[in-house]
């Protein structure tokens, strides 16, 4: 029994080990969740006015702009999805694959050819495996994206749609991302970021609208409508692109705690468990070594009584 005593006290100072080093990740992913939330809600203000601005000069502008005129029979579409670089993040990338394998399928059966575009090892990776085609893919920033990255997503993917199906191009820019929600909930979204629909982004406008309790500013346009079209709709594309880049991070971040934290208290239940097998198998120790004091003490005591005879 003393083996197996070693053997519990080896795996308890092992599962110990590894708690310290869960509950480190469970802190370290609560802290940047914090900075996360922060991003988002700075970015959220200039995100709301260009909004704005692109939903004022597309309304004004009668021009047919490639980024927001819908074409009749798309055949490319184009699906951007956002995983993360790295694991122990529960079903986090999972399940944003699985949104961005569905919205494929769905794609595909309106006749469309989907190209993908990932960001994050974990998508690239899962796509390398399934022998997936990938356009084009960005890593080593999904924990803390800046603008510069969001940008250096974006314009490959503007100028795909800028050229069209005909040229080698795509119709149509499909984003896949995990909103957060709160603490507990994330949720993996898909959205269409191009052709620009003018209903939703009004329909966003009005929302904008009735939280602030500000009317719609009045907009002058110079040299053009067109010409501020152009130079907004990349911006706009941007913004969208790193937006959702930041709710996938404090996504990433929280399904990380979530899943240190649950891993944290298996380690303690596991421990638990092995303290009690560890005490169960001392306390047979002791008794297997009292028996043996006893019973060589009764033995003793009979072969004294019988050389007294």
């Amino acid at each position: 029994m003393g083996a197996q005593l070693r053997v519990y006290k080896r795996r308890i100072r092992s599962v110990s080990a590894t708690k310290k080093i869960t509950k480190a990740m469970e802190m370290i992913a609560a802290a940047r969740i914090v900075k996360a939330q922060r991003a988002v809600a700075a970015s959220t203000p200039y995100s709301s006015a260009l909004t704005r601005a692109v939903a004022a000069v597309a309304t004004g502008s009668n021009d047919k702009h490639p980024l927001t005129t819908e074409k009749k029979n798309p055949a490319r579409a184009a699906v951007l999805l956002i995983t993360s670089d790295r694991g122990l993040a529960g079903g986090y990338s999972a399940n944003a694959i699985k949104a961005a394998e569905r919205l494929t399928e769905r794609l595909r059966s309106e006749g469309k050819e989907v190209v993908s575009y990932v960001v994050g090892r974990k998508g690239v990776a899962y796509y390398n495996f399934r022998g997936t085609a990938i356009a084009d893919s960005w890593t080593g920033f999904t924990d803390s994206p800046t603008y510069a990255d969001a940008k250096r997503v974006a314009d490959p993917l503007i100028e795909s749609v800028v050229a069209g199906s005909e040229e080698g191009g795509v119709d149509e820019l499909h984003i896949v991302y995990t909103e957060f929600v709160s603490m507990m909930t994330q949720s993996p979204v898909g959205d269409r970021l191009l052709p620009l629909s003018l209903e939703k982004t009004a329909e966003a406008v009005e929302e904008a609208e009735a939280h602030d309790g500000k009317p719609m500013p009045l907009y002058e346009f110079e040299p053009s409508a067109e010409g501020v079209l152009d130079a907004l709709l990349p911006r706009y594309v941007e913004s969208r692109v790193y937006n959702a880049l930041l709710q996938a991070a404090a996504s990433e971040h929280a399904a990380r705690r979530r899943a240190m934290k649950s891993a944290t208290d298996n380690a303690e239940e596991l421990i638990k468990s092995l303290t009690r097998l560890a005490n169960a198998a001392r306390q047979a120790d002791i008794t297997q070594e009292i028996s043996e004091i006893v019973g060589g003490a009764s033995a003793l005591a009979d072969a004294t009584a019988g050389s007294d005879r």
